[in-house]
């Protein structure tokens, strides 16, 4: 089964119905059809919870992490081996990522998975993972 990960600009997309809402859409409903497996790091988990706490509230946070944990997403944690963690941070020292998107790459990497996303950023590691772009 493919394996695709999922960076948090993806499922914001989705949550505000953006231009990409409708193939985050799909993506989901393959996951729950079993056709592939979803996965997002706990980093970009956070950068979601974070960003609507502060534009909205933290009541609004706990529900979107409600609303998360009900889609079939598997969420990864960093790991006692730190491999993930360490891919993370070579990402951010040697690329012009944000530091939430350096672990959304080293976890395609990891998983060798397909990365989705709408957010440039990801341009400065298209060479090195698998990278399905979203519309904007």
């Amino acid at each position: 089964m493919a394996t695709k990960v999922l960076d948090s600009w993806a499922l914001i997309a989705f949550f505000e119905d953006e231009p990409a809402a409708g193939e985050v859409e799909k993506i989901l409903q393959g996951a729950a059809d079993e056709k592939h497996k979803l996965l997002m790091s706990v980093v970009n988990w956070g950068e979601i919870y974070y960003n609507t706490m502060r534009e909205v509230s933290q009541e609004a946070a706990e529900q979107k992490a409600r609303d998360i944990a009900a889609l079939p997403i598997d969420i990864v944690g960093i790991g006692d081996d730190l491999s993930l963690a360490r891919q993370a941070a070579i990402f951010k020292a040697t690329r012009k990522m944000s530091y939430a998107d350096c672990f959304a790459a080293a976890l395609a990497k990891e998983k060798k998975a397909e990365l989705v996303t709408g957010d440039p950023e990801f341009k400065e590691v298209e060479k090195e993972i698998k990278i399905s772009w979203l519309p904007k």
